[in-house]
């Protein structure tokens, strides 16, 4: 059944543990909110950036935007400008560990932290994707796509990095325990962040190398999608069409791989990172109005299973027609 976006957004599941203000009710009129994000590169960024920007300030809020240019470091070093420029309220989306003493720093300056994609114990919240149903569902993609047997790779990168990473990527292997004829090859590929398609080509190459037509079955990216792109080029550069490929995220660039005819790219789950950088700012509203918030809200994804689910969710999302 093809979803509506309307039909998505309403069932977008944000926690609350007080009663909810309708969301013509909030305002952050008069409040400066920092908005420090990773970086800007991959489009799961740059939407979850455009979604809590926008949303800010058609709350009336105004916005002091910093950029860690995929920098962890620097990423988390810019919320020592959001601290030192007094803002109301801080969104960060995604970084890793480091990031951590700079929200301790801001919630003792009592300057409230919401996150996305980084739960945090210094957090009053986390918006995200349901990793778990992401993990979950790929898994069993991915399974039945093979018929439940057969020799996988995986490009598992940042599991131990990543909270949301592990998620996912735990998850999926947790699904794979029912299904004693997949094997999991040795050792997991690690893909770069940086130029990963074409890091993950050259990766998929050589494994190619390794496994001869017919003695692997599948590959999936544990985490997202960009190296799936180069995974599919290695593939059609290999001349092979025995292997499947499986990932997370579904931005339009991978959704539109998965559209055509005869794509080894066949599952994958699609995220609203639009949606989940609203629901952030929307959540930082509802906590100046009073309202307690659950520590996790969790946006709800889009399953893609084959080529017909891929065009449906391409325009589902907005994105187009592939038709």
């Amino acid at each position: 059944m093809r979803l509506s976006m309307k039909a998505i957004l309403a069932a977008s599941c944000v926690a609350f543990a007080s009663p909810a203000l309708a969301d013509d009710d909030l305002s952050l009129d008069g409040k400066t909110i920092g908005v420090a994000v990773v970086g800007t590169q991959h489009f799961w960024d740059r939407e979850a950036f455009n979604g809590a920007t926008s949303t800010v300030e058609e709350l009336g809020g105004t916005v002091v935007p910093v950029d860690g240019g995929r920098d962890n470091q620097v990423h988390a070093d810019n919320h020592d400008i959001l601290l030192n420029n007094g803002v109301d309220a801080v969104i960060s989306i995604l970084g890793d560990g480091a990031v951590e003493p700079k929200f301790e720093a801001l919630k003792e300056a009592g300057i409230p932290v919401f996150t996305v994609d980084h739960p945090s114990p210094h957090a009053v919240n986390n918006t995200t994707s349901d990793n778990y149903y992401m993990g979950t569902t790929i898994g069993r993609y991915m399974a039945d796509a093979i018929g439940g047997e057969g020799k996988v790779a995986v490009f598992n990168a940042f599991q131990e990095a990543l909270r949301i990473c592990d998620i996912r990527a735990g998850l999926w292997k947790y699904v794979l325990e029912d299904y004693p004829g997949i094997e999991i090859i040795q050792p997991e590929l690690a893909e770069e962040f940086a130029n990963a398609p074409e890091d993950a080509r050259k990766k998929t190459l050589d494994l190619l190398s390794q496994y001869p037509e017919g003695s692997i079955d599948a590959i999936h990216v544990g985490c997202w999608d960009q190296p799936a792109i180069g995974v599919v080029q290695a593939l059609e550069e290999a001349g092979r069409t025995d292997v499947l490929v499986t990932a997370l995220d579904g931005g339009p660039d991978t959704l539109e791989i998965m559209a055509e005819d005869n794509s080894p790219f066949v599952a994958n789950v699609a995220q609203q990172p639009n949606l989940i950088g609203s629901t952030s700012a929307m959540n930082v509203a509802r906590h100046f109005a009073g309202e307690t918030l659950l520590p996790q809200t969790y946006v709800d994804v889009v399953p893609v299973n084959g080529q017909a689910e891929a065009k449906a969710a391409y325009e589902t999302l907005g994105y187009g027609s592939l038709d």
